[in-house]
């Protein structure tokens, strides 16, 4: 395995998986070690609870993210996302919604095709999915998320050239899949801003992508039920250690899915949206036990992600 391994560190990549665990040395540009993310925000009264609970449990959200998709908010809901997100300094990033799991095709209902749900499926499919991050810009939203290569790959290429915005973020999503320190730099050659890893991976998988790898890390210190259901909430100091820049993420066991959310399930998004808050108290109350010494970003900071001024007051007729 020798030549392998040689020729991986050639390529700046990590030999193996980084057993020893070093510490990263790599931090936010405001010198922070991490941040908060809280998942599954899929409105605007969505936000206004999670933030009204993050007051509460005093728990500082620099993002929230979003899963049924652009397509599925109203132009007056993204709008209130983007003033709700100017006024607290928090970070909003939708989902583009057309993915082939709500599709007419039927491999992702077969039990080996699943992994196909996430991903833009057909030419026509990846015209919607533009126009659905295009529709976000341009009524304010700064961070889309995705999970396609051939998407993000194009997205980067329109910020590129100036078509989307220069700042606009774009975050992958943990239904990618990808899963090494060479595919993880590969996202990032593509456009990727922050990357979410799957949710099983250990601290010396983890330590070894971030050996390969600048973008912040997204990860789930508890996975929903789907991602795996795992709760690693003593393992967060070492995480930070290993993986900062680090986007510390709140998913929820034991807890349905509500994809795609709407009115007609709005009482439990809610309820959900505050635990997974009381949650990340009980993860930041880890931090301060064991590792008192990791900083988190200041929320009334300016970071990549807060939501623009709105370009235009409406897409509509466009």
């Amino acid at each position: 395995m020798r030549a392998t391994r040689q020729f991986l560190r050639r390529l700046q990549l990590p030999e193996g998986d980084a057993h020893a665990l070093p510490a990263s040395e790599k931090r936010f540009p405001d010198g922070a070690h991490y941040r908060i993310e809280i998942p599954s925000v899929e409105g605007p009264r969505a936000m206004t609870s999670v933030l009204e609970a993050a007051d509460h449990h005093r728990v500082p959200v620099h993002r929230i993210s979003q899963g049924s998709g652009i397509m599925l908010l109203t132009e007056d809901e993204i709008q209130e996302m983007v003033r709700i997100g100017r006024q607290a300094r928090v970070e909003v990033s939708l989902f583009v919604g057309p993915r082939a799991g709500w599709d007419t095709g039927a491999q992702v209902t077969a039990s080996g095709g699943r992994v196909v749900s996430p991903r833009v499926r057909g030419a026509d499919q990846l015209v919607y999915a533009i126009e659905d991050a295009r529709r976000a810009v341009a009524l304010g939203i700064s961070s889309v998320l995705v999970a396609d290569e051939g998407l993000l790959w194009v997205l980067g290429e329109m910020r590129r050239e100036g078509v989307l915005p220069r700042e606009l973020v774009i975050k992958v999503s943990v239904m990618m899949g990808a899963a090494n320190p060479a595919s993880i730099k590969l996202m990032e050659r593509l456009g990727a801003d922050t990357y979410n890893i799957p949710t099983d991976l250990t601290l010396a998988q983890i330590a070894a992508i971030r050996q390969a790898t600048d973008i912040p890390l997204d990860i789930y210190v508890e996975a929903p039920d789907d991602l795996g259901g795992f709760i690693r909430h003593y393992e967060i100091p070492e995480i930070i250690r290993v993986a900062s820049p680090v986007y510390i993420k709140f998913g929820l066991r034991n807890a349905p899915n509500v994809y795609p959310s709407g009115t007609h399930l709005e009482p439990q998004v809610l309820q959900l949206g505050v635990e997974r808050v009381r949650r990340a108290r009980l993860g930041l109350e880890m931090i301060r036990r064991y590792s008192p010494q990791f900083v988190a970003s200041d929320v009334h900071t300016t970071r990549p992600g807060i939501p623009f001024a709105p370009a235009v007051p409406s897409p509509s007729g466009g």
